[in-house]
Parts: structure tokens; C-alpha cells; sequence
């Protein structure tokens, strides 16, 4: 087991819950925090975007429940998995809830803790690498840049229950702030339909990335005009993140020679 590098963490014990964030897919981004919490696992409750590698961290006896989601089809309801990570906290198991990106942003990790703790459940929270800057990075897309980003907005592309995608749009219409869609590819045409009349222009820059910083990280550039029809004809499934404004283009005029991991995937 890793030694914590401060001496003063609290340890973690039998009994407690811990929201593990696995980063974006490279095993490379996982915390020190985050390892230190997987290898001492007695049961790891875990979603559909953790990668095999991280996975492979676990203990050899750790037991593994899957509660991963798709977009509209989720097998194990949220309130269920609320269940599940207290049912084995009270088996007096170390509980890892184990999640791709950070459990904060877009994770229901609030959710979760807050039914631990109501249940009288001690949960540790461990930050992870989120989508939003991991995948950009790998992309060579930096969400903020001096004189052409003052601001970055991240939002969930997910519609509700009655199909709308209600969203304040007219707030984001600035030009110098970078937006960024998580699970937003089934919903880009309402997407780019609500910036447009947000007065968005049509040539705004926009970025796709598929399975960012995995081996099979996929980056699709275009703009509001086009960018639903490059959708189809690069076959952008989700898991992508969506990247909106002129940050996309910051690297596009710049020699990659130097620029090391960008210049190997480019």
C-alpha cells in the first residue's frame, strides 16, 4: 500500500465510504490520494468509464459491483447505488465508489455523500482529474488563454425528463468565454440552435473530443455551421466532450514540433 505523503491523513477504516474520482482514462492522471484509496479496497462500486488499468489497481480479493450508465439507460438507479455503497460500509468493508473523472463535476458525488452521512456513514471525498481540463489538455486546447478566454462555463448537455435542454443561454454568449458540454453529442443540433440564437456566430470554433487522453482519443474541429454534420460523418459516439470558442484554435497556427505529446497525436 502507498504511504500517504502526509503523515497526518486520516486513514481509511472498515466501515466508511470513499468517492474515489478515476480521472478521464489515463491511468497516468490517477492522484496518489486516489491509489492510496484503491489498493486498500475491500469492495469497489464502480462506473462504466473506468479504465481496465485503473481497475486492475485493486486488490486481487477486492469485490467489484458494477452500477455503471449509459445516456437514457441506466440499469442500477442512482437511489440504488445510494443503497448499495451504505449496505456494504455496514458489512464493515472499506467501500471505494469508484468514478470516472471527479465525483464533484457531473458524478452524482453529492448525492452519494450526503446519503452516507444521512445514514450515518463517514465518507471520504477524493478529488479527481475532470474531463473538462484533462481532455482539453491532451488536445492541445487550453479552456482559458490571456486576451481570448476570461471565463470557462461547464454544463451537462443532458436533457430532462421532458426532453428540453433548459439552459441560460443569453448568459453565454460572450464571446470570450469557453464553454464546455459534457454528454452533450445526442443533444449538439439543440445546442448549437440555442448559441446561435444567443447570438453565437455560426463560424465560433468548436472541438470534439471521443475517449479523450485514452489510445483511442478521437478530435474533431469545426463550427456552429458545421459541426452537427461532422457528428455524423466522423462517427462521434459519446463518451465526447464538446469545447466551444476560440480557445479551439489557439495551437492551430503554432509548430507542434516542440510540443511533445500534442505533436505525437496530432
Amino acid at each position: 500500500m502507498l504511504e500517504p505523503l502526509n503523515p497526518h491523513k486520516q486513514p481509511f477504516q472498515p466501515g466508511e465510504i470513499a468517492l474515489v474520482g478515476a480521472g478521464p482514462g489515463d491511468p497516468d492522471l490517477l492522484t496518489l490520494q486516489a491509489f492510496r484509496f484503491i489498493s486498500q479496497a475491500d469492495v469497489a462500486v464502480y462506473d462504466r468509464l473506468v479504465s481496465e488499468e485503473i481497475m486492475a489497481l485493486l486488490p486481487t480479493d477486492c469485490e467489484k459491483i458494477y452500477v455503471g450508465k449509459k445516456q437514457a439507460d441506466h440499469k442500477v438507479p442512482q437511489e440504488r447505488i445510494n443503497e448499495i455503497i451504505v449496505e456494504q460500509a455496514h458489512l464493515n468493508k472499506r467501500v471505494v465508489r469508484l468514478k470516472g473523472g471527479d465525483p464533484f463535476v457531473f458524478g452524482r458525488g453529492g448525492e452519494e455523500a450526503l446519503h452516507a452521512l444521512a445514514s450515518g456513514v463517514s465518507c471520504h471525498i477524493v478529488p479527481g482529474m475532470t474531463a473538462a481540463s484533462s481532455c482539453a489538455a491532451y488536445a492541445g486546447i487550453p479552456l482559458t488563454h490571456r486576451q481570448v478566454s476570461r471565463a470557462c462555463t461547464l454544463i451537462t448537455g443532458h436533457v430532462q425528463s421532458d426532453g428540453s435542454l433548459d439552459l441560460p443561454w443569453s448568459a453565454l454568449k460572450d464571446k470570450q468565454q469557453t464553454i464546455v458540454f459534457y454528454m452533450g453529442v445526442k443533444t449538439l443540433s439543440i445546442i448549437v440552435e440555442q448559441l446561435k440564437q444567443a447570438e453565437r456566430s455560426d463560424d465560433t470554433p468548436v472541438a470534439l473530443i471521443q475517449r479523450g487522453t485514452t489510445p483511442n482519443q478521437k478530435l474533431v474541429k469545426g463550427t456552429l455551421s458545421n459541426i452537427v454534420d461532422l457528428v455524423a460523418k466522423h462517427n462521434i459516439k459519446p463518451p465526447t466532450l464538446i469545447i466551444i470558442g476560440d480557445v479551439v484554435k489557439t495551437f492551430e497556427q503554432a509548430s507542434l514540433a516542440n510540443l511533445g505529446y500534442l505533436a505525437a497525436n496530432k
